[in-house]
């Protein structure tokens, strides 16, 4: 019962509620025309003699009558009470039908409300809210739903503004000290090597919070940037490639191309999300390997694979990767550079232009990563 929709349980409990008093009905007029039917045939069976209070057999055939009339009279009985049953399970039947279709007419604002929900995202929640006229019985709902918004609303732009705030403060210090620690490299060649391998880890260190503070600021200026540009996937991928073929050949990895597309969006954001993408499945991939970009355009929008031949994501990973800071393997992150935001960038652009990304599959034999595109 848990299991079943409202709209079911409210047609299952109309039809309970209409069989029994249909049951009710039924056995109370069964009863009274039972009781005037067999008075009938009493009547015709028997005869009274009010002068001598004995009873006389009645003689159909003396008063000119047919003698099946009784039996007449039994067999209306009988087939009254299995018509009453009829009557019955047929009003049953139809009242359920009937209650379906007008509790689905009736539940349809809550239908409208709920399609509604499920369009709520961070980058949309001003424009979720519910401004039409409702039932009275959904007025308190939807008010409660609209302050819930504001509220989501008011943490997240806080979220942004706090971290966005924080990268641009951190990016002018993080800047000076690279500055600084590379003139000090440059100027002091000789140094012993405890003091080189430490200057090499400061470098990686202070290289690694500069794009972690690029990519902060960049997620947080997404909802700013216009996604209003003709793009060309095929002739953007080609570049990628040609950016991304001096770490292609240093890991021993094959890029490989496949199909072509157009769509409306932000240019910039689509090379990063490809860039992204295709780099991971370089970054972690095995010696040897390849990386295979593929483009299928469909009625409606773009569907675009990244498939490597990488040693794959545990299944109970596979949703939490495009988190910020998530990773699988942290020592294997950490020795490619990666800061955590790569994926989660990725996921902040699918969506600003209206799509989806996932872990299509993973096995031992390689991941592939398929994002869904509107083409406008």
């Amino acid at each position: 019962m848990k299991k079943l929709s409202l709209q079911w349980r409210i047609t299952l409990m109309t039809a309970l509620l209409i069989c029994s008093t249909c049951m009710a009905m039924n056995w109370l007029i069964g009863c009274s025309g039972r009781h005037y039917m067999d008075s009938i045939g009493a009547n015709l069976s028997t005869a009274i003699d009010p002068s001598e209070g004995a009873v006389e057999y009645f003689d159909p055939s003396r008063e000119g009558l047919d003698p099946n009339l009784t039996i007449v009279i039994y067999g209306a009985q009988t087939s009254f009470t299995a018509t009453n049953w009829y009557i019955t399970a047929a009003v049953t039947l139809l009242g359920g039908i009937l209650a379906y279709f007008v509790s689905g007419r009736a539940l349809r604002p809550l239908r409208t409300f709920v399609a509604q929900v499920e369009k709520v995202q961070p980058n949309n929640l001003a424009d979720m809210k519910i401004t039409e006229e409702v039932l009275p019985e959904f007025r308190q709902f939807s008010d409660s739903f609209n302050q819930m918004l504001e509220r989501l609303d008011e943490g997240f732009t806080a979220q942004r503004q706090f971290t966005g705030n924080a990268a641009h403060e951190l990016r002018t210090p993080l800047a000076l000290m690279q500055a600084q620690v590379e003139l000090f490299s440059a100027e002091h060649p000789d140094v012993l090597p405890e003091t080189a391998d430490f200057l090499r880890l400061l470098r990686e260190q202070t290289e690694r919070m500069t794009q972690m503070t690029r990519t902060l600021l960049e997620m947080c200026g997404l909802q700013a940037v216009p996604c209003t540009d003709h793009i060309e996937l095929g002739p953007m991928i080609d570049e990628i490639f040609a950016d991304l073929a001096p770490l292609a050949e240093k890991n021993n990895v094959m890029l490989e191309r496949e199909g072509d597309g157009t769509m409306t969006g932000s240019d910039t954001l689509i090379y990063r999300l490809l860039f992204n993408l295709t780099e991971n499945a370089i970054k972690y991939n095995r010696p040897g390997g390849s990386v295979r970009l593929s483009v299928t355009p469909e009625p409606e929008k773009l569907l675009i694979r990244v498939a490597d031949t990488g040693r794959g994501i545990p299944e109970h990973f596979q949703r939490s990767v495009f988190q910020p800071f998530f990773r699988v393997d942290k020592s294997r992150s950490r020795e490619y550079g990666g800061v955590g935001l790569g994926l989660s960038l990725v996921w902040e652009i699918v969506k600003l232009h209206g799509g989806t990304v996932c872990v299509e599959n993973s096995s031992e034999a390689g991941t592939t990563v398929a994002v869904s595109l509107p083409l406008r």
